[in-house]
């Protein structure tokens, strides 16, 4: 699985894990008559919609609730080795490379500064683009 995957199924699958699925409602209990009475067979039941998101993942809202978890500040608004931590990532430089060549980074992987600032950005942008809703000041 590819770095920006787990960090995609990390935010939006605890998105799924804060929505409470929803219960089954009770059969209702038949009632004693008088003489059974035959009646047609009933028409096979059609399955209940799978339970999908409601709309898009608040990533921001996520990402807040995580770092709410967590013992150390963890600042994920503008620190890609910050937003690995938080999700549960190996944030090394190794990591961050090959999470870069992924993404299509094209500078210079030895200016880790640069590559981190581009990283974050654009690891945003990906997660607006897979139906996050991300605030516009953490995109471009």
């Amino acid at each position: 699985m590819s770095i920006f995957s787990r960090i995609k199924d990390a935010i939006f699958g605890a998105s799924a894990k804060a929505a409470p699925a929803p219960s089954p409602s009770p059969a209702p209990k038949p009632t004693a008559t008088a003489a059974p009475r035959p009646t047609p067979s009933p028409a096979p039941a059609s399955p209940a919609p799978a339970a999908g998101p409601v709309g898009p993942v608040d990533v921001e809202a996520v990402l807040q609730q995580m770092a709410a978890n967590q013992k150390q500040p963890l600042n994920w608004r503008t620190s890609i080795v910050d937003l690995m931590k938080l999700v549960g990532l190996d944030s090394s430089l190794e990591n961050r490379k090959a999470l870069a060549s992924e993404l299509g980074y094209q500078g210079d992987s030895n200016d880790s500064a640069a590559m981190n600032i581009w990283l974050h950005k654009q690891v945003m942008n990906q997660l607006a683009a897979h139906g996050g809703k991300v605030p516009t000041e953490l995109k471009d």
